[in-house]
């Protein structure tokens, strides 16, 4: 079989814009837009506070994004002549792993930076969001057990980018819990793990000879197509109970608007293999983030309609 020839290192920029990956960024916005979208439903908007939460959640998945260029470089997963996905800039010899890890460290205390003012807004409860914000994205790839190579990624990608990123966010603009902040917090956090599933059913192979236990490789070919197909389905189908019990009344729509594209991923993923996947990745982390979008529109609807603005 050829082997992959690696591309010429571009301009210095381009890598690290390469590094921080920014197609995966809808990821972590996605979560924030739609807790925005329910706190100003019951209408609380602080615009400073958005953005703060905005540009934290932004420095966390950039960090991540570092630290696991590097770390999977260091700990052998990421070899650039079978590599299928996006060019990583460690494994390619563009950048060394210090340099990068350097810059993970330093955009993970920009984050924190911007944390302080969120802790103050919020009180302990933020900090300790915040803090095991941080550690996970560090566990991720690094530290003597590293969770996405147990198969533990997708249940933390979920947690954090999902019903935690949502209600933290409804939380710091209202300074309470509503469990309509869970349901759809638990809906954007399905897709958003649908991005990591995509990643991980392209490696499945090379995972499975670097000896990195993804849930993927746990679950094998046809057990890892299933997961993608419910991560996409349940949170169309979530709304439905979720109205039903009052909590979020208009939230059905989104199985109207959305469902159909959900079907076409679906549909591509189970067709596709190898690098014929990577588009899917953004056009899942787009999912995530127009689901959040139509979320929060029909929040805002519900509320001009009550409210007869």
């Amino acid at each position: 079989m050829a082997r992959n020839t690696p591309p010429p290192p571009p301009s210095t920029w381009r890598i690290w814009w390469t590094a921080i990956r920014p197609k995966t960024l809808p990821a972590s916005a996605a979560g924030v837009v739609a807790g925005l979208g329910v706190a100003w439903s019951h209408g609380a908007f602080r615009p400073l506070v958005a953005l703060a939460t905005l540009l934290a959640a932004l420095l966390l998945q950039i960090g991540v994004n570092l630290a696991n260029d590097a770390q999977d470089f260091q700990r052998g997963a990421d070899d650039p002549q079978e590599r299928l996905g996006p060019p990583r800039v460690t494994a390619l010899g563009w950048l060394p792993p210090e340099t990068v890890m350097r810059a993970a460290w330093l955009t993970f205390g920009l984050a924190a930076l911007i944390g302080l003012y969120l802790a103050w807004v919020g009180g302990w409860p933020i900090v300790a969001i915040g803090l095991a914000a941080i550690a996970s994205a560090w566990a991720y790839s690094g530290g003597p057990y590293p969770l996405g190579y147990h198969g533990l990624g997708d249940l933390f990608v979920f947690l954090f980018f999902g019903p935690i990123a949502v209600a933290g966010t409804y939380y710091l603009q209202t300074g309470r819990l509503h469990p309509a902040a869970l349901w759809v917090g638990a809906a954007v956090g399905f897709l958003v793990t649908a991005i990591l599933v995509v990643n991980n059913y392209r490696d499945l192979e090379t995972d499975r000879r670097a000896g990195k236990r993804t849930l993927a490789v746990r679950l094998g070919p046809r057990g890892t197509r299933l997961e993608y197909a419910l991560l996409l389905w349940l949170p169309c189908v979530l709304p439905i109970p979720a109205a039903l019990l009052g909590h979020t009344p208009w939230l059905w729509a989104v199985v109207l608007l959305l469902f159909p594209r959900c079907m076409g991923l679906v549909r591509a993923f189970y067709q596709r293999r190898g690098r014929d996947l990577n588009p899917l990745l953004g056009q899942t982390g787009q999912m995530a983030l127009l689901y959040a979008l139509f979320t929060a529109g029909l929040f805002l609807l519900a509320r001009m309609l009550q409210t007869g603005v």
